[in-house]
């Protein structure tokens, strides 16, 4: 039994591995740890294009907050 469940881990981690390998090619800027986190959120039922959707939301709001603060930075330096 030990064998079986040693086997499930280590296709388990090529996997997402191998998924990894693939988010990098399409250059989402997830890394390893968000992606496993997506992963296991998909294989818990919640709908992969409506993750995608709240992620690409939440780089847009960090955009927009880290352009914001810059101003206000750069506005501060220039008093």
């Amino acid at each position: 039994m030990p064998s079986q469940e040693s086997d499930r881990i280590f296709s388990a981690q090529q996997t997402l591995d191998t998924l990894y390998e693939m988010s990098q090619l399409l250059n989402t800027q997830l890394d390893k740890e968000t992606l496993t986190t997506c992963v296991r959120m998909i294989e818990s039922g919640v709908n992969p294009e409506a993750l995608a959707a709240v992620i690409q939301e939440l780089r847009r709001e960090n955009s927009a907050l880290t352009g914001r603060a810059a101003s206000t930075v750069s506005a501060a330096s220039q008093r």
